[in-house]
């Protein structure tokens, strides 16, 4: 569904979560801090969520040793838990639209609310877990780090063609752009299949009815697999994580590509000569959060990680070193000034009331999106 509310500022988004759809706020919880001066925690996290400097302050003030394992995909983090039979990691990071796909694997435990001062973050945001991740016990799921996925491209070498100066999620498919382009598989096909919508060639409506049934879902994506495999030698690059999205930008020949806002937007604040910009089709919006797996043993540490997570402070310096954006309230008033300019131009005019939230996934949908995404990759 895309979310049509006008006239959000940076910060007026931050504090309401609207275009995540949810506009009730949440109770504050009884919170007691969790607190630790040794040990270590393993975390199995999106591979740029935690910089370097973030984890040393964690450490220097608990004593906590972090071992952080990077992920690329939801896929490998859902792989990673089955295998292990959700053992090895203390603390996972599921996107808020894949509660489906992990509830009846029932590798995850309850998080103990008491512990937790969930009132510092986005009431919206934080409704997501007892809305979507309660399995029975209670909530199995926080808000950590929020972004879309939209356009980047080389200010240096490529300019956006339509006449309003947006870019479009056509622009990746492009013959002019041929040979310097990237994406990722399944959303850059998806982001295919709201640009067919928007040009008229499938109709209004399509890829977001595709969730509803496997019927629907065969019929939208048979039509942009076989757009996106006409296309596809058109493409430089497929993309899996946050450093191939460096490296294609900046060493592969990419000019324009469909990617993640963190990665560019953390090229342009060191000085890159890259943007990124939400698409005229509208950008995809997520949400990143926190899990305990059923096999964690670290239980103090994790705690005491979630607590520093949430402090404005810690997570408003974060931003400056991932590129995304924190549901924590007011931590964008520790980022740069930088982090601002980024965050306005990425969202122009009613960007942010033209986001795409992405719908909670099916075990089913995943499974259809992989054959197709398998057949297109195959080609």
């Amino acid at each position: 569904m895309t979310i049509n509310n006008k006239g959000y500022s940076r910060r007026s988004f931050l504090k309401t979560g609207s275009t995540l759809g949810a506009a009730a706020l949440a109770s504050p919880a009884l919170v007691s801090k969790a607190f630790a001066s040794s040990g270590e925690l393993n975390i199995l996290m999106w591979s740029d969520y935690l910089p370097d400097s973030f984890l040393a302050e964690f450490k220097a003030e608990t004593g906590i040793s972090v071992n952080f394992t990077g992920i690329g995909s939801n896929e490998e983090l859902i792989n990673k838990m089955k295998a292990a039979n959700g053992s090895g990691a203390d603390i996972i990071s599921p996107t808020n639209n894949r509660s489906l796909q992990w509830g009846p694997l029932e590798l995850l435990q309850p998080i103990d609310m008491n512990r937790v001062e969930i009132d510092k973050v986005n009431p919206a945001m934080a409704k997501i877990g007892p809305d979507a991740w309660n399995f029975g016990d209670g909530s199995t799921w926080l808000p950590h780090i929020w972004g879309t996925e939209g356009m980047a491209w080389r200010v240096d070498l490529w300019t956006p063609t339509d006449a309003s100066g947006v870019p479009s999620y056509g622009d990746v498919w492009a013959e002019e752009n041929a040979g310097k382009t990237m994406m990722r598989a399944h959303s850059g096909m998806l982001g295919a299949g709201l640009h067919m919508e928007a040009t008229g060639q499938m109709d209004v409506g399509s890829v977001w009815a595709a969730y509803e049934s496997e019927e629907n879902m065969r019929k939208t994506w048979g039509m942009i697999a076989d757009w996106c495999i006409a296309r596809k030698s058109n493409l430089k690059l497929i993309w899996n994580d946050a450093d191939t999205q460096k490296n294609g930008l900046l060493n592969d020949g990419v000019i324009v590509g469909q990617t993640w806002d963190g990665p560019p937007l953390a090229l342009k604040s060191a000085g890159e000569p890259v943007t990124y910009q939400a698409p005229k089709e509208g950008a995809m919006a997520w949400v990143d959060g926190m899990s305990i797996p059923k096999g964690a043993k670290n239980t103090d540490e994790i705690y005491a990680f979630i607590d520093f997570a949430y402090r404005e402070k810690p997570a408003g310096v974060a931003i400056d070193g991932h590129g995304y954006n924190s549901p924590v309230l007011n931590a964008d008033s520790h980022a740069s000034a930088q982090y601002a300019t980024n965050f306005s131009e990425a969202y122009p005019g009613d960007a942010l009331g033209n986001l795409n939230a992405w719908p909670a996934e099916a075990p089913w949908y995943a499974d259809v999106r992989t054959e197709f995404v398998n057949k297109f990759k195959s080609s």
